[in-house]
């Protein structure tokens, strides 16, 4: 009896702890931090205020509870889940404006995005818009995209194929049976597929914040195969499952159209699937530009005592005789500023982490190299930047996405251009995304009149610009800049055959390379997209291996690497970081809001249609 009743009150005080933890403790998410969006700062003097802060010793708050290195979405989404927790942050970036991917750039009255081009996910109470308006405390705007948001070019020989990709619940997987006639039966598959893996890739992210004994545990089990196809799917090669579905290369193409540096053959069905469906609710565009995410989270970080802070290159990670960290090295001119925390994040990337800040006899340590060998760098970007005197009418852009490609085998395409010698490769680039941001974003033509841009997106091979890495800036010399503009001659050429109205309004362009990219965004040769995306990567067990903390105690990861690449991969990867840090139930705050906020606005409308008949 005694030991029954020892029991019922275990159980009792087990209970009850769980009841406090989710839904009595303080957490860092509610539905009274947001509030109605104030009118956008337009004055760039202020905004300079808020994204250009430069990093002096006098301006680290005391008493740091963390350090994040990088203010890419994954670093600001930690920092300001921190913040809002109540812990005091310090992000430190290397460039002269915060934002990472997320910055924008002006140059002769033309602004550009660097690496947001559009994101889905955004509708009412979606969990992503959830996380935003937190973050933000609901100050961040999108503005929903036309319902047609992206098209698939296919230029065989002379043969072009055009193929629309419409956003809508339903609208989408009809749109593609109309196009594909023959082929219904896998249109249906693939979206039982995306329906799948958007219902359970949360369970993704379980494995990394449970205990890894216990992920690995569930995994090799097989228990986790047991209760979710979704573990199945992640380790499932695009190819192999485009293939299982139909012989229509041109629908192949439509499922793995998004390139990331990965041929289909060596990425997983499941970040494909998953991609497709970010846009299945909308494609969206910041009202203001991409530079309004981190203006808007600088203040949230700011408003509970933490900094953002510019031209601070983070030369060195500190890391005591423990092996644990307890701060970093800030290089301010020819002076190396210390800066000590509890908690270091590091937002640049694993490779940079650990190959570069972290000291050389922590770097050599078995446990750091059998996280490295779990990753490979990634594919590098080339982006060509171009600005026209003339307005969206005039010019007879769009703003639906335009990815244009040679063949319609991505596998085969991919594989013979990353083959190609330096020399082979200019003229022969076989995709590209097309897109005009000055069109998308309706406050442009506010901002600056008169005026459009245009963005280019391919993929490359760092070492064909290798050569001139320890060049400096800007004074590289006239071999790589003739080499670079071969790139973008033929990009802009490609894109003049589908827009012929470009060519006689161009009047200013610039070509971003590889180095560029490492240089002003601190990404691992060249790689926006940070590690690459392949197959291996997403394999189980290797997703409960690669997590947010690290061999070294006190150092967290955050951003792409942790979980997918993009806007929002790197948000969740910040999320988790926050997470797992705070051992704080991040993930479950957020769906509680979700569903409150859905309550909130059913009673809304039973209320209006209650009204209505009265």
């Amino acid at each position: 009896m005694m030991w029954l009743l020892i029991f019922l009150v275990c159980v009792l005080i087990w209970a009850g702890g769980t009841y406090w933890y989710l839904f009595i403790k303080p957490g860092a998410f509610s539905v009274e931090s947001v509030r109605p969006p104030g009118p956008m700062e337009l004055d760039q003097r202020k905004r300079d205020k808020v994204l250009k802060q430069g990093f002096t010793k006098e301006k680290i708050p005391k008493d740091l509870d963390a350090i994040i290195i990088g203010s890419g979405i994954g670093g600001m989404t930690a920092a300001a889940t921190m913040a809002k927790s109540g812990k005091k942050v310090l992000v430190l970036e290397q460039h002269d404006v915060a934002g990472g991917c997320c910055h924008t750039f002006t140059e002769k009255g033309f602004e550009f995005d660097v690496g947001l081009h559009y994101f889905g996910q955004l509708h009412e109470n979606a969990m992503l818009k959830v996380a935003f308006d937190q973050i933000t405390e609901g100050q961040m705007e999108f503005v929903e995209l036309k319902q047609h948001f992206d098209s698939i070019v296919i230029e065989d020989g002379e043969k072009q194929r055009d193929y629309t990709l419409l956003s809508g619940k339903t609208e989408m997987e009809r749109n593609l049976k109309k196009q594909f006639p023959d082929d219904v039966k896998a249109i249906e598959e693939f979206f039982k597929i995306m329906k799948i893996t958007a219902r359970q890739v949360a369970l993704l992210g379980i494995v990394k914040l449970i205990p890894q004994w216990l992920a690995l545990f569930l995994i090799k089990s097989g228990i986790a195969d047991f209760c979710s196809s979704i573990f199945r799917l992640s380790e499932s090669s695009a190819t192999d499952v485009n293939n299982r579905l139909t012989s229509n290369k041109d629908l192949h193409m439509v499922f793995s159209y998004y390139f990331y540096g990965v041929p289909p053959e060596d990425s997983s069905c499941m970040i494909n699937a998953l991609m497709l469906h970010h846009f299945k609710r909308g494609a969206y565009y910041p009202k203001g530009g991409a530079s309004e995410i981190p203006f808007h989270i600088t203040k949230v970080i700011e408003k509970y005592g933490g900094r953002v802070l510019v031209r601070a290159p983070v030369s060195r990670i500190l890391v005591d005789k423990k092996e644990a960290a307890y701060g970093v090295t800030v290089r301010k001119g020819d002076e190396h500023v210390e800066v000590r925390a509890p908690v270091i994040i590091s937002n640049c990337g694993i490779f940079n982490t650990f190959q570069k800040l972290l000291p050389p006899e922590i770097q050599v340590k078995p446990e750091i190299q059998s996280r490295l060998d779990m990753l490979r760098p990634g594919k590098a970007s080339f982006l060509l930047f171009s600005g026209f005197d003339a307005t969206e009418e005039e010019l007879d852009i769009v703003s639906t996405s335009i990815w244009l490609f040679k063949s319609n085998d991505m596998d085969g395409m991919m594989d013979e251009f990353f083959g190609m010698s330096k020399d082979e490769a200019p003229e022969n680039i076989p995709m590209m995304l097309l897109t005009f941001p000055s069109a998308k974003d309706p406050t442009s033509k506010i901002r600056h009149p008169g005026k459009s841009t245009m963005t280019i997106l391919t993929m490359v091979n760092y070492e064909w610009f290798e050569e001139w890495k320890d060049s400096r800036v800007r004074k590289r010399g006239d071999d790589y800049f003739n080499y670079k503009m071969r790139f973008a001659n033929h990009l802009f050429d490609w894109a003049c055959k589908h827009f012929p109205k470009l060519r006689e309004k161009l009047v200013y362009q610039e070509a971003a390379t590889p180095l560029t990219n490492t240089h002003y965004l601190g990404c691992n040769q060249g790689a926006i997209y940070s590690a690459d995306h392949n197959l291996g990567r997403y394999y189980s067990e290797a997703m409960a291996r690669n997590r947010c903390d690290t061999p070294v105690k006190n150092l967290y990861l955050s951003g792409q690497d942790m979980f997918s690449c993009g806007i929002a991969g790197a948000l969740h990867g910040g999320l988790l970081c926050a997470a797992t840090i705070l051992s704080y139930r991040v993930y479950i705050d957020l769906m509680l809001l979700k569903k409150q906020l859905k309550w909130k606005k059913a009673k809304e409308t039973a209320r209006l249609a209650k009204e209505k008949k009265q």
